[in-house]
């Protein structure tokens, strides 16, 4: 053998590396690593110091352009309600809302009736202050409409003109509400759901059209004859149920307009 591969043989051995890769151990230790540290902040958690959570709880708040809370941070858990939301729950407090409610809706009614009067028409219309508002009905359909029909009379013209000077002047809204009675209408109306909604579609056109109130105030519907108001099959009975009724809604929170049915039962008892 050749004294250039001798030596060239002795270089291979002298560089050559026969032992085990143990490079992984460097990623097994920043594992390790990473895994004590995950357990200490874990353990940290574990026990929350009260005033360091309030200090980093404000602290946060305040990065975030909120107010700092001076009574500390609020670990409640649930829904937070906004402060416009929440309703005061206080007895008193709510009597005295239904009872202004009452009376201002009883000013809006002796307005109306003050109106019709003027023009000889205050029998033709019925007041009811109740949980809703204050309901005006029109009494007996024939008054306001023809037989089987859905145009107004010009006596419903001269009563609404007479309502709807009133009405223009508040913001409520105002729910206009058909009805009829049981039995079934002639041609051109199929069912009494098309006759008590097209009455009811009328007269909030008139009130629209000819009073000035807005559109957006005013909704019709058509109730057919599911909700009678007198029993019994009789001209009068039939009359009561065959109406158009016009709801000035009230827009008090639920809480107080549950309230006003009793205001109005004691009021009429004096």
């Amino acid at each position: 053998m050749s004294a250039a591969r001798r030596d060239g043989r002795r270089r291979q051995a002298e560089t050559g590396h026969d032992e085990p890769d143990e490079r992984w151990a460097v990623s097994y230790a920043d594992m390790v690593t990473v895994l004590m540290c995950l357990f200490i902040v874990l353990f940290a958690m574990s026990s929350v110091d009260k005033g360091k959570y309030e200090q980093l709880a404000n602290s946060l708040s305040a990065g975030f352009g909120q107010e700092v809370t001076e009574g500390g941070a609020d670990t409640v858990e649930g829904i937070v309600v906004p402060p416009d939301a929440v309703i005061d729950e206080d007895p008193e407090d709510l009597a005295a809302m239904a009872a202004a409610e009452y009376e201002s809706l009883e000013e809006l009614r002796e307005r109306m009736r003050a109106s019709l009067a003027s023009e000889g028409l205050e029998d033709t219309v019925e007041f009811v202050i109740d949980d809703r508002g204050l309901k005006v009905g029109l009494v007996g359909a024939e008054t306001f409409f023809a037989d089987n029909s859905t145009d107004l009379s010009a006596k419903a013209g001269a009563v609404l003109h007479a309502i709807g000077g009133v009405l223009a002047d508040v913001d409520n809204q105002v729910s206009v509400e058909g009805h009829a009675d049981h039995r079934s209408p002639a041609a051109p109306f199929p069912t009494n759901w098309e006759l008590s909604g097209g009455r009811a579609t009328q007269v909030a056109r008139f009130l629209v059209e000819h009073e000035g109130i807005g559109g957006p105030r005013v909704k019709a519907t058509g109730f057919s004859d599911t909700r009678p108001i007198a029993e019994g099959d009789g001209a009068e009975e039939l009359a009561r149920n065959r109406r158009v009724d016009i709801v000035v809604e009230s827009d008090e929170k639920d809480e107080v307009r549950a309230l006003i049915p009793a205001i109005a039962e004691a009021t009429r008892g004096r």
